[in-house]
């Protein structure tokens, strides 16, 4: 019980990576429709940028963090401007941008393969442990300890998901962007510029995904360009779990995820943990394709 009480509490920060990562997937394909499937790689770039920051430059997790959203969020629309957008202006079919998107992803992981190899002679490299808060935080009644990185990991990534949250059903720019979801041109005749919005949709998912990145790499120390090839599936899991496009079912299903693989791990061993995540997927995919929080495409109005 102790082993699987201290299990649950690492997964809980886990799964807030994973929530926040899902999250990017979530906004870009309740705008488009389709999966960006670079948005593992400009997580890997997030990782990287906080190690630029606080291994080279001497910066702190705070300018990491910042440097992290606002990288990879160009990075993003960068992605937008010249993956997506000249295949939706000339009515190219979705699978079109998908594989483009495969293409984008192949490209930045191998950028970040020379950048990784200029910088540290190396394919991969570690963040500085110095510069990490070690403290552990006993919880002597249960018997549980958890770093204070992981609790900032963890509070740090609700507070984000709290202001996204606000900012798409509360905003005037939230607003647009559910308008644009539902229907780009009944939007674009209201005067709204649809455009402006896959941009401003493009950065906020790559913000997202550089900030778990960069959560990821301070969790786990060691990183490298592949290490979004771990967390592209198990992110695209969480959003078909909790719902396609629904930006609490991504949350949902990141915690979700992240307890699954806890519980296997448990009672099976690390060997089978993503095994079952991905059985789930299956039967969910299955049996209920809409997710969680999804609705039928029949009930839609």
């Amino acid at each position: 019980m102790d082993t699987f009480l201290q299990q649950a509490t690492n997964a809980i920060s886990l799964g807030a990576i994973y929530a926040l990562f899902a999250l990017g997937y979530a906004l870009v394909f309740s705008i488009l429709g389709v999966l960006n499937l670079a948005h593992s790689a400009i997580f890997a770039w997030g990782a990287l940028i906080g190690l630029i920051v606080m291994l080279n430059l001497g910066g702190s997790i705070p300018i990491a963090l910042i440097a992290a959203i606002v990288t990879c969020g160009l990075i993003s629309m960068a992605l937008e401007v010249f993956a997506f957008r000249p295949l939706r202006q000339r009515n190219a079919a979705r699978i079109s941008q998908l594989i483009s998107s495969i293409g984008a992803a192949i490209f930045l992981v191998s950028l970040a393969q020379i950048v990784y190899i200029r910088l540290y002679n190396n394919s991969e490299a570690a963040f500085p442990r110095a510069m990490i808060p070690a403290d552990l935080i006993v919880i002597e009644a249960l018997n549980i300890r958890v770093t204070l990185m992981r609790v900032i990991v963890l509070l740090i990534a609700l507070a984000l998901m709290v202001v996204l949250q606000l900012l798409v059903t509360r905003s005037r720019i939230g607003q647009q962007m559910r308008a644009v979801s539902f229907n780009q041109r009944i939007a674009a005749l209201l005067g709204i510029n649809v455009g402006r919005i896959y941009l401003f949709t493009f950065f906020l998912a790559g913000g997202l995904a550089g900030v778990a990145g960069l959560f990821y790499g301070l969790v786990f120390i060691q990183v490298d360009p592949f290490i979004g090839d771990d967390v592209a599936l198990i992110g695209l899991t969480a959003i078909v779990l909790g719902g396609m496009g629904s930006i609490q079912g991504a949350v949902v299903g990141g915690f979700l995820v992240a307890t699954i693989q806890t519980i296997s791990t448990v009672l099976g061993g690390s060997d089978y943990r993503n095994a079952v995540v991905f059985l789930l997927l299956f039967l969910f995919l299955l049996f209920r394709p809409q997710g969680l929080f999804g609705q039928p495409e029949s009930s839609r109005a």
